[in-house]
């Protein structure tokens, strides 16, 4: 079986040299051009796995290199050696497709982890926009196909991905396919809910710590971030992340290192960033509330996951994928759903999308007691089609405040019962965060 080819693009020799030498202990064949005809030469007469080029070039420089071989040998990633520092550059060349960067002076390791995890990329996927393993997306309307597509691309890259998208579209669930469906497959995902961390634990429990870096820290902790050490960290409601903790994530980001709480100094850490919320970080940067550096460093590529209602054509089967998984923890046969439950669930407004569907399909599933469930088992209100914020107002005599008070309290009730009264799911619902939902219920007195 022959040796995986990298090309070298470089015109420094002693760059050159290490790296060359560097893969070649790790048993792969090594082919050198020195600018960019060689590059494209060296393509013309066989395939590579990976080319590492230099930034600078004598006759252009790595970005042209980049699109060059994306639109030309797509399947072979590229990665780009930067001057330090020079995340401007890094982060164009990750948005015209390169695989990932590595700063100057070179670090051996960190070279070692992006080659190794390039060269896996042979082996995940069939480069047709379908997946090797782990759940799927159900259904296969035109918005659907297109999610598929993007998924498959972005996850022969290590460019930080973020995904945005309406509360219950299943932004995990693309999160997990973008791990699963690339390098680092076999290696952790850590899924991290920003928004029900407490602040002042948010730092230790993202970062680490060292025993005595403060009171209660018995014992040395890896933090989230370490957990997820050559996997992927999945910062789930990202825009719940306070500032000075930003700030923090930037430097993960831009130095692939991390400093536990109590350490002296950092220390390295390869991880693949995606990030997702339901609320617009645009505006939330031009509000002052999100740092517009991290915005573009976790916003490299932005991936958006459709609502339900723009893929009405996949209703009838996701329903009947809920309903077959969530059957088979149950004894017996399962029930079948009834053609008017259907048509209700059919002309359901679904502001929840595709959580509340499963919410609805597994009380059903609950209360039914024979082999139909009906319509009145969904137990779907007219009031609860239409969106949260239009609940039926108060009496016109009561005041400013209660009237307030009593729009806030029904929308509340609502997402509770939606979400059978989980309280993060209720806070994604509502757009809030884990901790303003508990104060919420506590003030307003919801039992």
């Amino acid at each position: 079986m022959s040796k995986p080819a990298v090309l070298v693009v470089d015109d420094e020799p002693d760059l050159t040299e290490l790296v060359a030498l560097t893969l070649e202990r790790m048993k792969l064949e090594v082919c050198v051009a020195s600018d960019l005809a060689q590059a494209r030469s060296q393509f013309g007469r066989r395939r590579f796995d990976l080319c590492l080029t230099d930034m600078r070039l004598p006759d252009g420089d790595g970005l042209d290199l980049v699109s060059w071989i994306q639109a030309h040998h797509p399947q072979t990633p590229v990665a780009v050696i930067s001057a330090h520092g020079n995340v401007e550059l890094a982060v164009r060349a990750l948005k015209l497709g390169a695989f990932d960067f590595v700063s100057k002076p070179l670090d051996v390791g960190a070279l070692r982890k992006l080659v190794a995890s390039a060269i896996k990329l042979a082996g995940v996927g069939d480069g047709t926009g379908t997946f090797v393993r782990g759940p799927q997306l159900v259904g296969d309307s035109r918005p659907m196909q297109e999610l598929r597509a993007l998924i498959a691309r972005v996850a022969r890259s290590q460019a930080p991905v973020h995904i945005s998208g309406e509360s219950g579209t299943g932004k995990e669930l693309v999160a997990r396919l973008i791990h699963q469906s690339g390098a680092r497959a076999e290696a952790p995902f850590v899924a991290v809910n920003c928004g029900a961390i407490p602040t002042e634990l948010m730092e230790s429990e993202l970062f680490g710590h060292r025993r005595g870096s403060f009171t209660g820290a018995v014992a040395d902790k890896p933090g989230l971030i370490r957990t997820a050490e050559g996997g992927t960290l999945f910062l789930d409601e990202v825009a719940d992340l306070p500032l000075h903790m930003q700030v923090k994530l930037l430097r993960v980001i831009q130095e692939k290192a991390v400093r536990a709480v109590g350490a002296q100094q950092e220390e390295p850490v390869d991880v693949r960033i995606l990030s997702a919320t339901h609320r617009d970080l645009a505006e939330l940067v031009r509000a002052g509330r999100f740092r517009e550096d991290l915005y573009y460093r976790i916003n490299v590529i932005e991936l958006r996951v459709p609502p339900l209602r723009e893929r009405l054509a996949d209703m009838d089967p996701l329903i009947d994928a809920i309903l077959h998984r969530l059957a088979r923890k149950l004894p017996g046969p399962a029930p079948r759903l009834g053609d008017a439950a259907r048509r209700a669930l059919h002309a359901h407004a679904f502001p929840g999308n595709v959580r509340e569907l499963e919410n609805i399909l597994e009380r059903a599933l609950a209360l039914n007691a024979g082999e139909e469930i009906g319509v009145e088992e969904l137990q779907l209100r007219a009031a609860a089609i239409a969106p949260l914020a239009t609940s039926a107002a108060p009496p016109a005599a009561a005041g400013l405040d209660d009237q307030l008070e009593h729009i806030e309290r029904d929308a509340i009730v609502r997402a509770l019962e939606q979400t059978r009264y989980n309280k993060t799911a209720a806070a994604q619902l509502l757009g809030m965060s884990f901790r303003a939902l508990r104060y919420k219920v506590k003030k307003l007195g919801i039992e």
